[in-house]
């Protein structure tokens, strides 16, 4: 059977391709913040959460401390924490094996693995959308690093705005829910009080709070 015939692996690689673009304005904005190639690469491999690799670059970009930036974006890969009992009756092996598996536990992964019926296609699911999603995104990286070098100013192309642009499309969803609703306002009135006050990134940090209220609004409409 060819590499990319099976219907899981076809999606899988079209979901790579379209990280590897993602991957692009990440490496731009890396190379803007004052990483080096070996960084920026260094942070796709043994990082491999977007959202997370965004946000440690924009706070540092920023002037933030990096302490605060690597917060941030633990913050912002917590949810990855979720996936594992989703995933893990789908694999094999001992604690190595999995142990590898978590490197490349993702929304994207989960999901791919958590669509097959198969137990079996779910195991090559989850392999080859992980190896295929980390080959593009370093990819994206690359060229990313490649072309900020020879970009004066990235936020004329509007670069700059993926990040904050990524994550409006990610909250969209979450705002269909009065829940929803409470959490996204009481985190952007706490990030713009904390924007002037506090070091680059703290702001992402302190919005965190905001789940407080969204999950009390939750809880109370809740039937008993």
């Amino acid at each position: 059977m060819s590499l990319i015939t099976r219907p899981h692996r076809r999606d899988g690689l079209v979901l790579a391709a379209a990280c590897g673009l993602i991957g692009l304005p990440y490496g731009v904005l890396a190379d803007s913040a004052g990483l080096t190639m070996a960084q920026a690469v260094a942070l796709s491999v043994f990082t491999f959460a977007g959202s997370s690799q965004f946000a440690y670059v924009s706070v540092v970009g920023g002037g933030g401390n990096p302490a605060v930036a690597v917060g941030g974006a633990l913050l912002l890969a917590a949810r990855n924490a979720l996936y594992g009992p989703v995933v893990t009756p789908l694999l094999r092996g001992g604690a190595f094996r999995r142990a590898v598996a978590a490197q490349f536990l993702t929304d994207e992964t989960t999901a791919m693995a958590s669509a097959q019926d198969d137990p079996t296609d779910a195991r090559d699911a989850f392999w080859f959308t992980g190896l295929a999603i980390m080959s593009f995104w370093v990819a994206g990286t690359v060229a990313g690093v490649l072309l900020g070098g020879n970009l004066d100013d990235p936020g004329a192309w509007g670069l700059d705005a993926a990040f904050p642009a990524a994550f409006v499309a990610l909250l969209v969803p979450h705002v269909a829910t009065r829940a929803g609703r409470v959490t996204a306002l009481a985190g952007a009135v706490i990030a713009l009080v904390a924007v002037p006050i506090t070091p680059a990134g703290a702001p992402i940090l302190l919005a965190a709070l905001a789940v407080g209220p969204g999950m009390a609004v939750a809880n109370r409409r809740r039937p008993l």
